[in-house]
Formats: structure tokens, sequence, C-alpha cells
């Protein structure tokens, strides 16, 4: 998989490759994505932020070890490992959360940091075999735990998870979730269940959280999302049949907006501020 990022009055093009091998040629100047829990260490640059390589840690007395490769950024290989909690860092450098890190980064680099998080996370999750407990090995080839005791296999965790803008004419649905730490709207989104299509589970989130109907789903795109696994899949779709009703288990309130007329929506970091842009583009005229 390749990502690209257009830096904002600039020209350059950053291309990320994924990949899970690690190179057999070593290339000494690498990128390195270095983690304290879901904190990742970035150094300063201007008014925006970069990636360390390894040429900024060349001088440090730090040991990091169980590093994982990850892809290539610009041709430079990307590794991911954990941050000595005890070792001090520099000055010019400064540890940030990914959710507040958007904007002041590379794109691409902040899709890449979303898969070293979550690689830094399932290497940790997956120390033991789920089946008899005992430690695994890593391999060598791929992102993989192996049992060498009962020979099972797990891989890093994906979640999938719909999301979905539905309208009403001009109008399109919104809703405050109760775990908003804030006043903010957003459309709707929910897991897969087991044994469920895409389709269906839209369909079910949509009937679950504000009791309408739907129809005309159609594919909009896809965005992975490392808070903590989950593959964000997003459709559009229309209004079928049924009034307002919501779950207040989930659902603090749920309207229809007009494009002239929207509430507090979440920043361009994520696939559900896409979904409200397209909405944007097609009524606000």
């Amino acid at each position: 998989m390749v990502f690209t990022s257009i830096q904002k009055a600039q020209v350059l093009i950053m291309n990320f490759i994924l990949g899970s091998t690690t190179p057999r040629s070593q290339n000494k100047l690498f990128y390195i994505f270095l983690f304290q829990q879901n904190n990742i260490l970035v150094k300063k640059r201007d008014k925006e932020f970069t990636i360390p390589t390894s040429a900024d840690i060349l001088n440090w007395e730090i040991n990091i070890s169980n590093k994982f490769y990850i892809g290539s950024l610009d041709d430079l290989p990307c590794y991911v490992a954990r941050f000595p909690e005890d070792h001090v860092i520099p000055n010019d450098m400064e540890f940030i959360g990914l959710r507040v890190l958007n904007s002041q980064i590379d794109n691409t680099m902040l899709q890449a940091a979303f898969r070293a998080v979550q690689i830094i996370s399932w290497d940790e999750t997956h120390r033991f075999c789920g089946v008899c407990g005992k430690a695994t090995l890593t391999k060598a080839d791929e992102h993989a735990k192996v049992c060498p005791a009962c020979g099972h296999t797990s891989y890093p965790r994906l979640s999938p998870a719909v999301i979905v803008a539905v309208t009403k004419g001009d109008k399109l649905l919104l809703a405050s979730n109760t775990n908003f730490t804030t006043t903010m709207y957003s459309v709707l989104a929910g897991f897969v269940e087991a044994g469920e299509t895409l389709e269906e589970c839209i369909k079910r989130e949509v009937r679950e959280e504000v009791g309408i109907e739907i129809k005309n789903i159609e594919y909009f795109g896809s965005q992975p999302w490392p808070f903590p696994n989950s593959l964000m899949i997003a459709f559009t779709a229309e209004h079928a049949s049924g009034e307002i009703k919501i779950d207040e288990n989930e659902i603090s309130d749920a309207r229809w907006f007009g494009a002239h007329e929207l509430p507090n929506i979440p920043g361009p970091l994520s696939i559900s501020r896409s979904l409200i842009e397209w909405f944007i583009a097609k009524y606000k005229n």
C-alpha cells in the first residue's frame, strides 16, 4: 500500500510504502517512530513537527530494543519501538498524542504513525499465546506471533467499522455521542458484528442509534484508524422512512442539519469530516 501527501505551499510529495519484512540491505539512515503509551516522539521544525531519524538519536545513550519494520518513507526505512520510560529527551523533541499531532505534521508521516502505533500495540498485547498461554515468538518475514508450543499464529488485530453520512433531501443527519467530551456532532458509526455484511451493519447501526431506515447505500472510502485498531469504511445513504428516536445510552442528541447550519463537527483528521465535507460541497450552493 502506498500513501502520498502534498505539503502545504510545497511541491514535495512524500510516499509511504507499507512493508513487513526488514530489508536485507540495512540503511544507516532511517525514520524511527518512538512511543510512550500512545504518544509519539516528534522533532520540532519551525511551526510543524517531523519524525526523528537515526541521525537524530545517534549520540543518545539509549537502548532501543524490539523494534519493528513498518515500511519506507521516501525510500528511507521506517521502524517503530517503545521509548525507555526513564530516558531524557532533547529540548528540540517532545511526545505528542496522535490526535493532537494532526495538521502539525506531514499527512503521510501521520499515516505511517497510525500504522506504527498499531504494530507496537499488537506486539505488547500478543506476547503470550491466546490458546495455551506460552510465550510467543515473532516471525521474521511478516508481522505475526507464533506459539512454539501449540503452533497458534496471531496477526495484528484489525476491527472493521462502518461510518455513514445519511441525507434527507438537502439535510444531513448528525448526532452527538454520549462519550464525546465536547458538544460535537458527527455522522453515525459502529463496529461490524461477526457474520454481518457492511450494508447490514450500516442499516442496523442507524436503526439502533436513531430509529430510522435508510436506502441507496453507496461506498465512499476508507481510512485506517488506530484508536485503537479500526479500519473505518465509509458510505453515504439516504433516509427511507421513520422519525429520529435516539438510543439514549449512546446518543445524547441527533438532528437533521443543512449545509449552512452545521454545529461543531470533527476536525480534518478523520474520514467523518471528509463525509461532512462531501455533503457541504454537494448542498452548500
